[in-house]
């Protein structure tokens, strides 16, 4: 299928009522991008193009004119198994990549193979001008290197960024709050020490109140942390 048509098989999936719904939750995005097609039908439209040649012509057609083909586009490129190739493309499709919900739905089966091979690409993600670019990066840290592949070195490259930007922002402090519940030891330093930006410190701590996989006591500790901020 070429552009032309994934677009109108896009609109005969179209739920008008989902699409408000999209707009309201994704504010980055401008409202007339929205087709609002479900993410389930979304995902088993990439399943049916990841074999197409003309897939190729999709994925180079950039910027795309609707949301929609966005996220068709990130499902296509997290389905695809070669390290390589999946690198060069997500390497493509990243800089365009205007809203959380791609960002974050963007989740390439390759990466999680082969999670060292991704480090050098997340070193560069990380450093980039581009709001999406880092919070992508952000999370294929927390995705990938959370567990037993866990350094604290990871840690340090997110308790660096600096951005005015909420969605880098709220990412870094959910990386944070996910470390906490999963590395709790080695990662409270952070907190203690003040490492991190004032609304990040204060966020992370408030995700990790929330969160049930904290205990009680770690909670009652992590409260007594919490910054003052200027106004």
């Amino acid at each position: 299928m070429n552009r032309e048509e994934i677009v109108e098989e896009l609109f005969r999936m179209q739920d008008r009522d989902y699409a408000l719904m999209q707009i309201k939750i994704i504010p980055t995005a401008a409202a007339d991008r929205f087709i609002g097609v479900r993410t389930p039908a979304l995902r088993a439209f990439a399943k049916s193009l990841r074999k197409d040649k003309d897939t190729e012509r999709f994925l180079s057609c950039l910027p795309h004119q609707y949301f929609d083909e966005d996220q068709l586009h990130a499902f296509v490129i997290s389905l695809e198994e070669n390290f390589e190739k999946c690198a060069a493309e997500v390497d493509a499709f990243l800089p365009f990549i205007d809203n959380w919900a791609t960002c974050d739905q963007l989740s390439p089966k390759a990466f999680k193979k082969e999670p060292e091979r991704l480090l050098p690409y997340i070193q560069g993600w990380i450093k980039s001008d581009k709001t999406y670019t880092v919070r992508f990066a952000i999370g294929m840290l927390m995705q990938h290197f959370m567990d037993d592949k866990f350094n604290t070195k990871y840690a340090d490259m997110v308790a660096e960024v600096r951005s005015e930007e909420y969605y880098i922002n709220m990412m870094i402090a959910w990386y944070f709050a996910t470390a906490l519940a999963k590395q709790y030891e080695l990662v409270l330093p952070y907190l203690e020490e003040k490492r991190l930006d004032d609304w990040v410190h204060n966020k992370a701590i408030q995700k990790s109140v929330e969160s049930y996989r904290i205990s009680d006591e770690h909670k009652a500790y992590l409260k007594t942390l919490k910054v003052r901020q200027s106004k």
